[in-house]
C-alpha cells in the first residue's frame, strides 16, 4: 500500500510535539516536525495553561506537517487529564484554564468529603483520591469562582477544548473524562447523582465521545490557514496515558505497564473496573482506556522531582544535564538516601533541593551531600514506590505480574530502568519512547480502517521500534 500519514499532537508536561506517523502497511515511522515549550504561566497568583499560545503553536505545527506529509488522513490530540476550560453561552472561553499544579484545591477535598464521603465516591467512580482531580477543581470553582461557574455553559477538557477550536464541535472524550472522578465506573457515563449532590451545574457536561470516533472536521478558516482540506479530527485516547497504554506492546494481561515521565503511571489493563475494599485501601484508580478497557493503575509523582532538581541546580549552582545527574547518582557515596515522592513538598515547583535534604534529615537518614546523593534519594524514592505498587497491584488483581513494560521519555534514563528491575524483582522491557504518540496514531489508523484492532497496532509498534530488556538480579 502507499504510505499514509496521520498527525499526532502530544502535549507533555514540558513540551508539545506535532508528529507525523507514516504507515506503509507493516511498520510505522515517526517524524517529529515541530516541537514547542509547554509550561504553565503564573497569572494573578494562579498557575494557568498558556492556552492561546499553545493553540497558535498547534496551528503552526499542523501547517508544517501539511508541507511534510503525503496522504494525511487525520489529526488526534492527547495531553494529561483533569484540567479543563469553561465556555459561556456565546462559546467564549471564560478566563485562562487553571493548571492542576495550582494550589487552589487546598482544603477542598475535606469540603467534598463532608457532602459525599470518599468511600461512597470511590464505589461509584473507582478513581483514586487526588487533590488535582476535576471534581475538586470544579468544587473549588463553586466555592471561589461561583460567578464564573454560574455563567458557564460548557465544560471541555483540554484536548476537547483544542479540538473545539479546530472543528467547532463540542464533545467530552471518554478517557480524559474518566479522570474527572465524575464518571460512573459501571455505566461509563456521567454520574448525574454525584454532580447534583455537589451542586455542580449538570448542563455543562457534554456528550461523551469514544476513541476512534470523529470529533469533527477542520473548520474552514483553520483548514485554509494550515493547508489541510477535509481532514477529520479523531477522538484518540486523548488522555495521554490512555494513548501511551494503547501504544505499549504488552506481552499479555499479566504484564504491567509503566508510563514514565513527569508522572509515573503503573498498572494493568483490564476489561472491567476493579473496585474493592483492597483497591480503595491502596488508592488504585480505574481510568477509561481505549477499546472499552479499564486502566487499573496508580498515579505516582515521577521524574518531576528529577526535572525540578535539574532546573533548580542549574539556576542556583551550575548548569547540569540529565546525563550529569545520572552520572552523579551512580557515583554517589551514600546510596541509601530515599524520599517519599508522594509528599506534598515534592508536588509543587521550587525548593526541590532543600525539600530532599530536609526530608532525609527528618527521617533520620542523615544529610545527603552534593548532587549525586540528592539525586539518588529521588531515584530510590521513585523505584521504592514502584516496588510497593507492584506488590499492591498483585494483591488487588489476585495474580502474579510477570514483567513490566516501561514506555515514555523516562526510559531514556537507563539508571531508572536498572533500578526498577532491581527494586521490583521483575523483568523490565523498555520501549518505545514515544508511546503516547504511537497510541494516538494507532487509534487514527483504526478509525481510518488501516488496521483491524488495537492488538494489531501493538504488534506493528513492537516490530517498528527497538525495546531493551533489563533483567532482575536474583
Amino acid at each position: 500500500m502507499d504510505i499514509v500519514s496521520c498527525i499526532a499532537v502530544d502535549l507533555g508536561a514540558s513540551s508539545g510535539r506535532v508528529i507525523l506517523s507514516n504507515f506503509d502497511g507493516s511498520s510505522i515511522k515517526l517524524d517529529e516536525v515541530y516541537r514547542f515549550p509547554n509550561e504553565p504561566v503564573r497569572v494573578g497568583g494562579r498557575y494557568c495553561w498558556d492556552f492561546f499560545r499553545l493553540y497558535y503553536e498547534i496551528l503552526r505545527g499542523l501547517k508544517i506537517a501539511s508541507n511534510h506529509g503525503e496522504n494525511i488522513t487525520s489529526i488526534g490530540i492527547d495531553t494529561w487529564g483533569v484540567d479543563y476550560g469553561l465556555l459561556d453561552r456565546d462559546n467564549n472561553l471564560i478566563g485562562a484554564p487553571i493548571h492542576y499544579r495550582d494550589d487552589r484545591t487546598e482544603g477542598i477535598m475535606d469540603k467534598v468529603d463532608e457532602i459525599l464521603p470518599f468511600g461512597e465516591l470511590y464505589k461509584r467512580t473507582g478513581i483514586q483520591k487526588m487533590p488535582i482531580n476535576t471534581i475538586y477543581q470544579l468544587y473549588s470553582d463553586k466555592v471561589v469562582r461561583s460567578v464564573i461557574l454560574e455563567n458557564t455553559d460548557t465544560l471541555l477538557f483540554m484536548p476537547d477544548l483544542f479540538n473545539y477550536y479546530l472543528t467547532g464541535e463540542k464533545h467530552n472524550e471518554y478517557t480524559i473524562s474518566s479522570t474527572s472522578q465524575l464518571i460512573n465506573a459501571s455505566s461509563r457515563c456521567w454520574d448525574r447523582e454525584i454532580i447534583s449532590e455537589l451542586g455542580l451545574p449538570n448542563h455543562i457536561f457534554q456528550h461523551i465521545i469514544h476513541p476512534g470516533e470523529i470529533y469533527g472536521y477542520l473548520r474552514g478558516d483553520v483548514s485554509d490557514e494550515v493547508g489541510l482540506k477535509d481532514i477529520p479530527v479523531i477522538a484518540v485516547g486523548s488522555h495521554d496515558t490512555a494513548s501511551a497504554v494503547c501504544g505499549t506492546p504488552l506481552k499479555d494481561k499479566r504484564s504491567a505497564y509503566l508510563s514514565c515521565g513527569t508522572w509515573s503511571l503503573l498498572g494493568l489493563e483490564r476489561d472491567e473496573p476493579v473496585i474493592t475494599e483492597k483497591s480503595l485501601q491502596y488508592n488504585f484508580t480505574n481510568e477509561g482506556g481505549v477499546g472499552d478497557t479499564i486502566r487499573l493503575l496508580k498515579n505516582i509523582n515521577g521524574l518531576w522531582v528529577i526535572q525540578q532538581l535539574r532546573k533548580e541546580w542549574s539556576a542556583t549552582r551550575y548548569e547540569v544535564s540529565f546525563g550529569d545527574i545520572v552520572t552523579a547518582a551512580r557515583q554517589a557515596h551514600g546510596k541509601a538516601f530515599c524520599i517519599d515522592p508522594a509528599s506534598s513538598r515534592f508536588m509543587t515547583p521550587g525548593n526541590m533541593i532543600d525539600g530532599i535534604v530536609s526530608f532525609c534529615k527528618e527521617h533520620d537518614q542523615g544529610q545527603p551531600e552534593g548532587l549525586g546523593e540528592i539525586a539518588i534519594a529521588a531515584y530510590n524514592g521513585l523505584v521504592d514506590k514502584y516496588k510497593n505498587t507492584i506488590f499492591e497491584l498483585e494483591e488487588v488483581a489476585g495474580e502474579e505480574i510477570k514483567g513490566i513494560n516501561m514506555v515514555g521519555g523516562g526510559i531514556q534514563d537507563e539508571l531508572l530502568c536498572e533500578l526498577t528491575a532491581m527494586s521490583t524483582g521483575k523483568e523490565v522491557i523498555a520501549g518505545p519512547i514515544e508511546a503516547s504518540a504511537l497510541g494516538n496514531a494507532a487509534i487514527q489508523l483504526l478509525a481510518n480502517s488501516y488496521i483491524d484492532n488495537i492488538e494489531e497496532g501493538r504488534k506493528i509498534i513492537s516490530r517498528s521500534f527497538e525495546q531493551k530488556t533489563y533483567e532482575t538480579i536474583k
